[in-house]
Parts: structure tokens; sequence; C-alpha cells
């Protein structure tokens, strides 16, 4: 890959991958071993976690539009081999998170991706990408269920926090761009409609009558959970990836 073209994202926002598009591949073990491969990347690539979640939804038969897409990660990587994720010294002892879900994106199923990312201070601590198990009916329900996996991931991070007696004084804020979502975290009203996920909301509702947790609304031009649900345009996908603090090393000056 060391000639190829270079890509400025590694998601192609124009193409949706589906199970049955296209040939096989000639050789399923190579397009194995790469997308293995870069699952080890993404623990210090968050920028790649959606692109690489979806190559990896197609091992078991992989067709050759799933390999140009895994093609065109490698490309994206080969342009930015120098970035990885920084972290820098804070005084904020504080957790921050953003959740989403792009709402019965894959084409086969239905099924939403839900992604979120979790910040303690400035520092990017934790994140996912992954393909909702069960079909939402609704996106307030897909996004709520989003709010619902990093509520549960925040609450181990603050557990852990607390082994290691730096216990966190301050609620977690889960910053989501569904309104519906967010009244539901608050709402005691049970309503007919939300039976099939009431799991999800006494969980997160209980965290929030603790103080453990507060659930606020964030513009969809903030969400920087999109990052792990969807292909971005280039500008948006460049401006997230630096708030994740995903860059390349400081310039170093020469000493004279």
């Amino acid at each position: 890959m060391g000639n190829c073209k270079l890509a400025a994202t590694p998601v192609d926002t124009n193409a949706k991958l589906g199970a049955d598009l296209g040939p096989p591949v000639a050789d399923p073990t190579q397009y194995r071993s790469r997308a293995s491969a870069l699952q080890y990347l993404t623990f210090t690539r968050p920028d790649i976690a959606y692109a690489v979640q979806q190559v990896c939804l197609f091992m078991h038969d992989p067709r050759e539009p799933h390999f140009n897409a895994l093609k065109r990660i490698l490309r994206y990587i080969q342009g930015t081999i120098d970035h990885g994720l920084h972290l820098y010294p804070t005084s904020t002892l504080r957790l921050i998170t953003y959740t989403d879900a792009d709402w019965g994106g894959c084409p086969d199923t239905r099924r939403s991706t839900l992604g979120y990312c979790c910040f303690l201070g400035d520092n990017l601590i934790s994140w996912s990408s992954k393909r909702q198990p069960t079909l939402s009916r609704s996106s307030a329900e897909a996004k709520y269920r989003g709010v619902a996996n990093v509520v549960a991931d925040a609450c181990w991070l603050r557990n852990l926090l607390l082994e290691l007696h730096c216990p966190l004084r301050q609620a977690t804020i889960v910053y989501c761009d569904n309104v519906s979502a967010i009244y539901l975290s608050s709402n005691p009203v049970q309503h007919q409609r939300t039976k099939h996920v009431e799991m999800d909301i006494h969980f997160v509702r209980e965290k929030v009558a603790l103080g453990h947790v507060r659930v606020l609304h964030v513009p969809s031009r903030y969400q920087f959970a999109d990052i792990f649900t969807k292909g971005l345009p280039r500008h948006l996908f460049l401006d997230f990836r630096s708030s994740l603090s995903v860059r390349p090393p400081p310039a170093t000056t020469a000493e004279v």
C-alpha cells in the first residue's frame, strides 16, 4: 500500500455495505487477516472504529465491495500513519460522554449502529462502535439504548476511579442529540410505547435520581459520537477527529 492513492476519510459516505453485494473475494483468509489487524489498531485509533466495525461484520462471507471498503481504510491509515491518540495532563476530574445511534442504518436488518465516547477531563479514555443486537422501532428508542450503554460504561469507569482513590464528585454528563431520549431519562411516567425498553429506562433513571448522571442535549454539530455511527463528510470528520485528540505528534525543534 506504499504507493496507493491516499483517502481523506476511512468511510465512503455514499455507500452502504450489504451482505450480498458483489461477488465473493478470491481469498477470504486475507480479508479476515487484515480486518483482524485493523481491530487491534482501533485501540489507539478511535477515528477508524466505525469503519473497522463495518468491515468486520462480513468476515464470514466477504464480498468485493467489503474488500474495497477495507482497502479504503488502509489508504486512510497510510496517509495518517503518524497519527495517534494523545493524552494530556489535566486538573479536571470529570467524566463527560457523548452517545448517538444511526437508526436503522443496516440495509439488511435495519438494526442501528450505537456509538459513544467518554472523556476524563479533555482526554478520551473509552469509546465504542457496535451494531445493536435488536431492532429499534424509533430513533428515540435507538438513541435511548445508546444512552443506557454509555451510562453502563460510565458507571464502570466511576467505580474504577473510586478503587484507584480518585472518586468523581460531580455527576457524569451524558450528551445526546435526541430530545425524546433525554425526556425519557427523567420522566417518571411509563408510556405503553416504551415498555419494550423498560429495563434501559429504569436503569438510566435510577442513575439520574442518584445524582450520578445528567443527560443533556447537544446540537448535532457538536455530537462527537457521530464519528462512531456513520461515515461523515471530510470537513466534519477532520473536526471530530481533532476533538478526539487523534493527531500527529507535536513538531519538535531541532537543537542548534
